[in-house]
């Protein structure tokens, strides 16, 4: 596995795949590698499957969701965060190691992010998990329990520029998972509910603007901007691209939801009209520093 900046097509080595808690290797008669074995166990449960047998070219497109790059103040370091499948789970790697550090026993994430030392992740049913990755062995503290108004689409988790954490809950206004024979499944984004979370009193403080702000939620790290700072953007705008975990479950081909959220009136438009991008994979957000080529969101392979 490695990293690659996109733009500079860069590589940085991570740790083997096969370290990750849920994958073994498959030895040919000469003892090279030549398919991965990959475990449906979680934290949570023993297997709904048993283990599936992939190639070694194929198992990224089961395996990966989200992967996230922060950068580590206390270490002048990076930590490189995966959300993967089975059940979309957590494992980290800092720069260095020999070997991924899985975070059981929760499942069903959808975003995460990083401060201080401390990993913030939102799963799918609004719960936000807090770990501390400051010493040798990573301990969890829940701060947040399972939300109703946030879990009917997708959840973001994300550090705005005052200073607070914000809970994102994207919701599906337009959908159909199951249609009729030679109809496409499609998803589309319908409204975005947003709230301040109360670390202390583990409360969320539901807020209807972001004012001069912009949020960037898809296949990336979460950021919210200041508009004021980017004159290109829409204030109290959300951009999205299609994050869908249906992208890890086989439908590969199907139309991307991507546009621009006006969240005072629910309004959207599209970013690019027709679409000329591939569907698959996503489309993301990269913010680059062209003088430092540090990415807040790179691929994986």
């Amino acid at each position: 596995m490695h990293l690659v900046n996109p733009v500079t097509c860069e590589q940085i080595a991570l740790p083997s795949v096969i370290t990750i808690e849920q994958v073994r290797p498959i030895f040919d008669e000469n003892g090279a590698a030549h398919k991965y074995e990959l475990s449906w166990h979680t934290g949570m449960h023993d297997g709904y499957n048993s283990p599936s047998i992939f190639a070694l070219d194929n198992l990224r497109h089961e395996l990966h969701y989200k992967a996230y790059v922060f950068s580590d103040a206390s270490t002048e370091s990076f930590i490189v965060v995966l959300i993967h499948n089975p059940m979309r789970q957590l494992s980290y790697a800092r720069v260095g190691d020999d070997k991924w550090t899985w975070l059981p026993p929760h499942d069903i994430y959808d975003d995460c992010t990083y401060k201080n030392g401390l990993l913030y992740a939102a799963t799918a049913t609004g719960e936000i998990h807090a770990f501390d990755l400051s010493g040798p062995f990573a301990s969890m503290k829940i701060i947040m329990g399972a939300s109703e108004n946030v879990s009917a689409g997708s959840v973001y988790i994300v550090q705005a520029p005052w200073g607070d954490l914000l809970l994102i809950g994207r919701i599906f206004g337009d959908y159909d998972l199951e249609p009729e024979p030679g109809a496409s499944v499609f998803w589309q984004t319908g409204r975005i509910n947003m709230y301040e979370v109360d670390k202390v009193a583990s409360k969320l403080k539901e807020i209807n603007s972001l004012r001069a702000h912009v949020l960037f939620l898809g296949h990336n790290q979460s950021l919210c901007l200041n508009a004021e700072e980017y004159p290109a953007l829409k204030a109290n705008h959300v951009y999205f691209t299609d994050d869908s975990f249906f992208w890890t479950t086989g439908l590969k081909n199907n139309h991307c939801d991507m546009g621009v959220l006006d969240l005072d009136d629910n309004s959207r438009e599209e970013i690019i009209s027709p679409h000329l991008c591939s569907n698959f994979p996503a489309p993301m957000w990269i913010t680059a520093d062209l003088r430092k080529m540090n990415l807040a969101s790179v691929g994986v392979a």
